[in-house]
């Protein structure tokens, strides 16, 4: 039987290879992304998922930890410790909703609220690092959205 050039082991090696792999570069990107927000973060004294979380905030006080999960892509396991340190932090305060006790409502403290100012600079300081234009970020990160919703659409492979 005659091999298929897709399917030679060759072709198979180049497919297989790290440096060709899209997740990879996602993975590694995210990694050299992280390690730049950590630098810039730590006068602020936050990690970046709590910038995340503080970024919603900023945006819209007063949010559920359901809310809040889904802006983020993240499960209330992650996010409960996470919450508990910004409590701790002195940034946000976590309630039941009047309402439906079933509901945790995150809030900014005052603190919460003063650190926005603080943090003004942190996306001057990214797009420093990343060396790109304007431009060329606009279309990278159009281009991870599209990457995204296609990516949260396809069924599971199983």
């Amino acid at each position: 039987m005659k091999e298929s050039k897709a399917t030679s082991p060759k072709a198979t090696a180049a497919l297989l290879g790290l440096d060709q792999q899209l997740c990879f570069s996602l993975y590694s990107t995210g990694l050299a992304m992280d390690k730049v927000y950590r630098k810039v973060l730590r006068p602020l004294k936050l990690t970046y998922p709590q910038y995340l979380v503080m970024l919603v905030l900023w945006e819209s006080d007063g949010v559920t930890v359901t809310s809040l999960g889904e802006r983020l892509y993240l499960d209330s396991a992650t996010l409960t410790p996470l919450l508990k340190r910004l409590e701790s932090s002195g940034l946000v305060t976590r309630r039941r909703a009047s309402e439906d006790e079933r509901q945790v409502l995150i809030s900014l403290t005052p603190a919460g609220r003063a650190l926005k100012e603080k943090a003004r600079d942190v996306q001057l300081a990214i797009f420093q690092a990343a060396q790109c234009s304007a431009e060329e970020l606009k279309e990278i990160k159009k281009q991870l959205e599209l990457l995204r919703a296609k990516l949260r659409k396809t069924p599971t492979v199983a």
